[in-house]
This record gives C-alpha cells, sequence and structure tokens, in this order.
C-alpha cells in the first residue's frame, strides 16, 4: 500500500514540477542552516559569539563562497547597525536570510523575542525558524503526563508568539524536529490558523516517529514556510534501528519527489542543507519506554518503518572517535557534496 501511494505521488509531482519555474531560476539556489556545521559549532561554544565559525556575517561569507543560495541562522548581534549589515552583505550577493530563534516562554523572553523579530526583519529575514522540543521525544519525556504538559506549554508559546509575527509582518518556520507526528502537527496548525506560523518541513525527522519521508513532506508541504533538506540512512540495531543525515544521493530519501511536493505547493520556499555530520541516531522503537508518549500509532507504520531498514541496510559512519580536524573535513566535504548533488539533480 506504502509503495503504491509512492508511485502514485511521484506520478501527479512529476507533471505538477514541470509547470514551475526554470532550473536556473537564482531563486531555487539551497541554503545552508549552522546545523550543517555542528562539528564547528560544537567546538566554538566556549568562545564568544563574535569569533565563532557560524558568527552570521562570517557564516554568510562562508557559505557565499561555496555557492550557496543563502542561509538559516541565529543573529550573533540583534544591534541596527549589525542586522543592516547582514541585510546588504546578503542583497549584495543575492542571498537570502532566515532567522533561527527560539519561542517565548514567559514576558521577559517575550521582549526579546519581539527585539529577535524587528531584528530579523532589519537583517532581510521574512521567516523566523523555530523548534518547539530541542531534543528528541522518545528520549526527553518519561511519562505521557509530561508530553502533556510540553504540548500545553508549546501551545502557550505559540498563542504569545502569533500577533507579534503578525504585527512585524514575519512567518514562523516550526520545525517538526522528532517531536510531532504528521497529524499533531497539522492539528496545532489547523487551530493556530494563521498566515503567520507555518512550518519548516524537515525531510528526515519524522522517520524516527516511524513515518514516510514522502508522506511528511506531502502532508506538511502546504504549510511549508521553510525546508530543511537532507537524506537519510539506515542500519538495525538490536532495539529498532539506527538513523542518520548522509550526502545527498547516499541515503533512502527520494529527493527528486520530495523537492516536486514542495515546490508544487508553495513554490516560493526557500530549500535549507542540513547535513548534520555525526554518529547515527539510535531509535529504539522496539523498546517499551519508546512507545510511552506515541499514542496509537498503527502498527503498520512500525512495519513500514523496519521494511525500509531491511531495504535500506547500510553500515553507517561513525566520527566520534576522528580528530577534531578531521571531523570538521568530513563535514566540510558533506556539505559541498550536498551542493554539487542539489546542483546537478535537484535543480538547487
Amino acid at each position: 500500500m506504502a509503495e503504491t501511494r509512492r508511485t502514485f505521488f511521484k506520478a501527479s509531482l512529476g507533471f505538477a514540477a514541470a509547470q514551475l519555474a526554470p532550473a536556473s531560476d537564482p531563486t531555487y539556489r539551497m541554503g545552508i542552516g549552522t546545523a550543517s556545521y555542528s562539528q564547528r559549532g560544537r567546538a566554538d561554544r566556549n568562545i564568544e559569539p563574535q569569533r565563532r565559525f557560524t558568527e552570521t556575517l562570517q557564516f554568510l561569507e562562508h557559505c557565499r563562497q561555496l555557492g550557496a543560495g543563502g542561509i538559516q541562522a541565529p543573529l550573533t548581534s540583534l544591534d541596527e547597525a549589525y542586522t543592516n549589515s547582514v541585510r546588504e552583505k546578503a542583497a549584495e550577493h543575492g542571498m537570502y536570510v532566515e532567522v533561527s530563534a527560539r519561542l517565548p516562554k514567559d514576558q521577559e523572553s517575550l521582549d526579546h523575542f519581539e527585539k529577535t523579530v524587528r531584528a530579523a526583519r532589519a537583517a532581510g529575514a521574512s521567516v523566523i525558524r523555530t523548534v518547539m522540543l530541542v531534543g528528541r521525544r522518545y528520549e526527553t519525556f518519561q511519562s505521557l503526563e509530561s508530553w502533556k504538559e510540553f504540548t500545553r506549554t508549546s501551545w502557550k508559546s505559540l498563542t504569545v508568539a502569533e500577533p507579534i509575527l503578525a504585527k512585524h509582518g514575519m512567518r514562523l518556520a516550526i520545525e517538526n524536529h522528532k517531536d510531532w507526528r504528521i497529524d499533531e502537527m497539522l492539528r496545532m496548525l489547523e487551530r493556530i490558523d494563521s498566515e503567520s506560523v507555518g512550518v519548516t518541513v524537515d525531510t528526515g525527522n519524522n522517520m524516527s516517529l516511524l513515518e514516510d519521508p514522502l508522506e511528511t513532506a506531502l502532508a506538511l508541504a502546504p504549510f511549508a514556510a521553510a525546508v530543511h533538506l537532507k537524506d537519510m540512512a539506515v542500519e538495525p540495531y538490536e532495539d529498532g534501528f539506527l538513523l542518520a543525515e548522509v550526502p545527498f544521493g547516499e541515503g533512502c530519501l527520494d529527493l527528486r519527489a520530495i523537492v516536486d511536493a514542495i515546490r508544487a505547493a508553495r513554490p516560493e520556499v526557500r530549500f535549507t542543507l542540513e547535513m548534520i555530520t555525526r554518529n547515527p541516531l539510535k531509535i529504539p522503537c522496539l523498546r517499551k519506554h519508546y512507545w510511552v508518549t506515541m499514542g496509537r500509532v498503527p502498527g503498520s507504520d512500525l512495519a513500514e518503518s523496519l521494511e525500509i531498514v531491511r531495504q535500506n541496510d547500510k553500515p553507517l559512519q561513525r566520527i566520534e572517535h576522528l580528530s577534531a580536524n578531521r571531523r570538521f573535513q568530513i563535514e566540510e566535504e558533506n556539505n559541498r557534496a550536498c551542493l554539487r548533488y542539489g546542483k546537478a539533480h535537484l535543480d538547487l
């Protein structure tokens, strides 16, 4: 059944994609998010923000040199002169800027959130990417009640942020960050019912919640305000499966169909590379604790996920034992490989 759906989706999307703008349109150049430099980011954690590799202006320049179309990054400073510099540099090079920021939790953070929204606008951004859960659902919550409390506080944060976004003409892009399954995220979007609230469609994350990547993209595409484009590879282990980002074309995602699905629904959306170079993540879907917060997930979703693992089993790279310089090198090689593939095969 899942394979039949995928075949139908791809046939439909092939026609829709043919109606879109030509691949030569610079609007479609893929950008890079700071998570694609997570190894560098970890190494820079204990130095002042202005000296980090991901300092916004430096990161913009590095991505320009790689031929990327833009960046998705936190703003190193909310100072007006600084944000003006970001906007001017991005405009000079024909690049887009999307800002990453946290949702407000209380009145003090609400004030900071509004300052961030203003600064993002000044930096030339029209989208703020955010997450509701920093960690992973199946690792973070030890009880169903703790998950329900998270859903309540997340909704409160969203409802206080929405008027500020609307006031400043900014669109929020909530990432499916190994927290919300498709139906849960759609219910939240329908409940808030705001043009100011959309999704950062992450093309791989919902595999960790036993959902098909193409079906995830199709369901969330109408709400897309941003995209984290990635390819994923899998490997079985005793408690479920391992999941890892890999260079485009080396994983099990149908990237062409996913890109076409999102473009057909939201032609204006930007695609940002999120190639996280790290050891593979454990998805312990055969352990009892994984299911504490998952509710009534169909058994077919588990079966189809394990079938994908069986069909695409490949040894995944481990890098944590390597020197920092070697990890930085692999990270850079992976990002460059994705940019080349995106240009050659995805019109990005």
